[in-house]
C-alpha cells in the first residue's frame, strides 16, 4: 500500500452510511485476537483464525479491518484501554504517574506477547489519546509539552524495559523448567570461581552487597519507579512537589 493509498484505521468509518447493519465490529475482531493471543501468542490471531473464533468468513473480516497493521493497531489500542486512568490527573503527579506505571506493568503482564508488538509510529486511537491526555495531563501545568514529551519518555521507558525484562526471565522460568532460585543455584559454580578469580570486584560486591537480585518483582519495580519518579521530581518547579503526607509516605517506604 502506498502512502496515498493509505487511510488511518481510525479515519475509517466502522460502517457505512446507508445499508444493513454490518455483521460483525472491529471491538468483536480486537477482542477474539486478543483471546487467541493471549493463549497462543500474536502469531496465532490471524484473520482466518480470528474468522473461526466469531464464526465468519476469513475474507469478510477485511471489510472490517482491512490489513494485518491495522489489526495491531486496534489491539494495542484496546489493550491500553485496560489501565485505569479514572480520575486523572488528580493533582498529585506522583500518585497518578505511579497509577499509570502500575496499570501498564499489569497489563503487559496480562498480555506478554504485546512485547513482540514494535510500533514506533502512534496511529492516535482513542485508548492512546485518553493516555495522552490523562497521563500528560499530570505535569501539564508544571512544565513545558516538550519537557512533559521527556519527562514520559523517561517514565515509559523505564517500565517497558523492566517488565521486558520480567517476562523474559518468566518465559525463560517456562522454557528451562527451572525457577529463578534454582536458576541462581545452578550458576553458584560460575560466580563462585568468577569471585575467587579476584578479576572481577564490582560483580564480587554485586553477589556479596546487593540486595536487589533478593527482592520479589514488585520490589524491584517498585525501587526502581521511585527513582525514575525522584528524577521527574528534579525536573519540576518545587511547588509541583506532592502534598506533605505523601511525600512522608515514600520516606518511610524508603527506610
Amino acid at each position: 500500500m502506498t502512502d496515498a493509498e493509505y487511510v488511518n484505521i481510525w479515519m475509517r468509518p466502522e460502517r457505512p452510511a446507508y445499508g444493513p447493519k454490518p455483521a460483525y465490529s472491529r471491538a468483536q475482531i480486537t477482542d477474539a485476537a486478543i483471546r487467541i493471543a493471549d493463549a497462543e501468542g500474536l502469531e496465532a490471531a490471524t484473520m482466518r483464525r480470528i474468522a473461526a473464533e466469531i464464526g465468519a468468513g476469513a475474507m469478510s473480516l477485511y471489510r472490517y479491518v482491512p490489513s494485518r497493521d491495522d489489526l495491531i493497531e486496534l489491539i494495542t489500542d484496546r489493550l491500553q484501554g485496560e489501565i485505569d486512568l479514572e480520575g486523572m490527573p488528580s493533582g498529585d503527579w506522583r500518585a497518578d504517574l505511579t497509577r499509570y506505571a502500575d496499570g501498564v506493568r499489569a497489563m503487559w503482564l496480562r498480555h506478554p506477547w504485546i512485547a513482540t508488538v514494535h510500533r514506533a509510529l502512534p496511529s492516535y486511537g482513542p485508548n492512546q489519546l485518553l493516555v495522552i491526555e490523562r497521563v500528560m495531563g499530570a505535569l501539564d501545568a508544571h512544565v513545558s509539552i516538550d519537557e512533559n514529551f521527556g519527562l514520559m519518555a523517561l517514565l515509559t521507558g523505564y517500565v517497558e524495559s523492566a517488565v521486558r525484562e520480567e517476562i523474559g526471565w518468566a518465559e525463560e522460568v517456562r522454557r528451562s523448567g527451572l525457577s529463578e532460585p534454582e536458576w541462581m543455584a545452578r550458576s553458584a559454580p560460575r560466580v563462585e570461581q568468577l569471585m575467587k578469580s579476584g578479576e572481577y570486584p564490582i560483580f564480587t560486591k554485586i553477589v556479596v552487597q546487593a540486595r536487589r537480585p533478593h527482592q520479589s518483582r514488585d520490589e524491584q519495580f517498585r525501587h526502581g519507579l521511585e527513582r525514575v519518579l525522584d528524577c521527574i521530581a528534579a525536573a519540576l518547579p518545587q511547588a509541583a512537589e506532592p502534598p506533605a503526607p505523601h511525600r512522608k509516605r515514600r520516606k518511610d517506604r524508603d527506610d
